[in-house]
């Protein structure tokens, strides 16, 4: 098979002969062989695995996307992703990121707040002195 791994910054992995894949969907962990019939998966937060001839076996950390299995090709999408040789290491730096990234949405989400809630203000402001 080949894979194209894809970030929104451009190609993270792009390799042939990639014999076996295993991702992670919401209804858990499944495989991927090159004559597996097409698919579409949604993937989720977790290790992402293929064994490649001249590599072995290549273990990466990848955040929420989608993976597409047509013919011999498969083209996984996702907004960030990792390589590590050692799985353990390459798991809880996973795990920070995606509380770093919690930790950021939650930020985000407060400024928002704060934004909407004093537009809400100086627009009810204005709509009393009328």
């Amino acid at each position: 098979m080949t894979l194209k791994l894809l970030l929104p910054t451009g190609i993270f992995v792009d390799t042939t002969e990639v014999s076996r894949i295993v991702a992670e969907s919401h209804e858990g962990s499944f495989e991927l062989l090159p004559h597996r019939l097409d698919c579409v998966a949604a993937l989720v937060p977790g290790i992402f695995t293929y064994d490649c001839a001249d590599r072995g076996t290549v273990y990466l950390g990848v955040d929420a996307g989608v993976l597409v299995k047509a013919g011999a090709e498969v083209l996984v999408s996702v907004r960030r992703a990792i390589a590590g040789s050692d799985l353990g290491h390459l798991h809880d730096e996973v795990k920070q990121q995606l509380m770093q990234h919690d930790t950021e949405d939650a930020s985000v989400k407060t400024a928002l707040n704060k934004m909407e809630g004093g537009f809400l203000s100086r627009f009810l402001e204005l709509q009393h002195e009328r």
